[in-house]
């Protein structure tokens, strides 16, 4: 969307016309905060049965399995003896859906591209029952220690933690069979109250060439038969179906029909016609969740 240069590109009134011009009326919301239980530590031992009996009300999430809300709690979820065990991980329930895309996780090289805080991580290893390895990176040393602190709470054995830039992946010389790439991005206002202050277009621009760039090294180092899910908590097109679209037109990349909560990704953004195969994306706007937009991509066949 070419705008003229009088135009302000930031503030509430411009980023709120956008997505009434993507087809979404802006309204204000307050995500509910959700727990994930970790499945591979729990055994027998019922965790919602045991959180309900010190008197924290739960509600299904009814698109995860592992997935629950907390309707209402007296203390923090994240203060019991059981979140300390790893018996459960706070963690917001749009983001709980991209590391549930990948087919058979178990015994595979995985990588984790922008893994702090930690929990995509700490689930990809719940989901492959700590087989396999995780490969974890992140370019920040301070939000590596929240990441080595989830995995030793989580008990998590196949993970490897690594400070390093997620474009420089290449450099370790490995090939992976599934890669996750829950990308820096602008985020959105359900999770800021301060974010339409704090964000431009320029903002989005800038995180849009940074996505660009994490996709095409994960390109390089995806094996033959691999998988990549990307994400953002993003609501910006720049981010998403139109990152997408360029990879899917750059990068020998196509899109994977998926499964998931979420309405079909946007094919045309702002009057600009996108390869029909973005629309297997998933895009999720604010409401009981987040905002968050999803896709499933391998090489094209």
């Amino acid at each position: 969307m070419a705008y003229p240069p009088f135009v302000l590109m930031f503030g509430k009134e411009f980023f709120v016309n956008r997505y009434r011009l993507l087809g979404w009326e802006f309204r204000d919301v307050a995500p509910k905060q959700a727990i994930r239980i970790n499945t591979m530590n729990v055994g027998g031992f019922n965790v919602v049965e045991r959180l309900e009996s010190l008197g924290v009300k739960l509600e299904k999430i009814p698109f995860l399995r592992d997935g629950y809300w907390v309707i209402r709690s007296d203390f923090s979820v994240g203060a019991t003896v059981e979140y300390l065990l790893g018996y459960y991980s706070i963690q917001e329930a749009a983001a709980q859906v991209p590391a549930t895309l990948f087919e058979d996780l178990r015994d595979k090289l995985v990588l984790d591209a922008c893994a702090a805080p930690g929990g995509k991580t700490v689930q990809l290893a719940d989901l492959m029952d700590n087989t396999g390895v995780i490969v974890a990176l992140d370019v920040n040393g301070q939000r590596l220690e929240a990441l080595m602190n989830q995995l030793e709470r989580c008990r998590v054995k196949n993970t490897v933690v690594y400070q390093m830039d997620a474009r420089r992946v290449s450099n370790l010389g490995l090939k992976f069979d599934r890669i996750l790439l829950d990308v820096p991005c602008s985020g959105n206002f359900a999770t800021d109250k301060e974010w339409f202050k704090r964000r431009t277009l320029r903002d989005v621009e800038r995180n849009a060439r940074l996505q660009r760039q994490i996709l095409a090294e994960a390109a390089k180092v995806l094996k033959a038969d691999g998988e990549i899910v990307y994400a953002t908590c993003s609501l910006e097109p720049e981010e998403n179906e139109l990152n997408i679209d360029w990879a899917v037109r750059n990068l020998g990349l196509e899109t994977v029909e998926i499964d998931c909560y979420g309405e079909e990704a946007l094919t045309e953004v702002f009057g600009r016609k996108l390869d029909d195969s973005v629309r297997r994306c998933k895009r999720i706007w604010p409401g009981k969740t987040q905002g968050f937009f999803v896709c499933k991509l391998r090489r094209r066949r």
